[in-house]
């Protein structure tokens, strides 16, 4: 694809290399287990071939895009100790804003959910925040008016 390097923690990487196992296995056995529908019905396409090939296609572009990622990741670390006073990949950090308190884990954009606390380094905040320190304040240019002061830092990878 475009060289992009897809930055996921050990789990993600298990996560999708086993689910990529799977769909091969199943496109396998879904192409030589049993016999795809004849493309024609009378004389007219047949509506279950037109859906076997959708299926197949959809199926297709899963594989080949997990293929992608298992070829192009990078797993997601503890950096150095000295490092660990900078906001990197992995990091959580502890953010406060108009007095309230956030927390955050910066991880890569397959991983994120901001519900679940994981924001993107490619995010608009999580861009923001890497290679900033404890006590620095963060002003997003996408994020008007709004500041964020960095409170904490922690890695829990190993």
């Amino acid at each position: 694809m475009d060289g992009k390097i897809f930055f996921v923690t050990k789990d993600k990487f298990k996560e999708l290399k086993k689910e990529y196992e799977h769909l091969v296995e199943f496109e396998r056995t879904k192409t030589t287990g049993q016999e795809a529908p004849k493309i024609l019905e009378s004389e007219d396409l047949n509506p279950e071939f037109i859906s076997y090939q959708e299926d197949m296609s959809s199926l297709r572009g899963r594989i080949d895009e997990l293929q992608n990622i298992i070829e192009n990741h990078q797993i997601i670390r503890r950096p150095a100790k000295e490092r660990q006073q900078f906001v990197d990949l992995g990091a959580k950090v502890q953010l406060e804003t108009n007095g309230k308190k956030n927390e955050f884990v910066i991880v890569g954009t397959l991983e994120a959910n901001p519900e679940l606390g994981k924001i993107s380094n490619e995010s608009p905040v999580g861009r923001a925040l890497l290679g900033k320190q404890i006590g620095e304040e963060i002003k997003v240019p996408e994020h008007e008016n709004i500041k964020y002061k960095l409170k904490g830092i922690s890695y829990e990878l190993s």
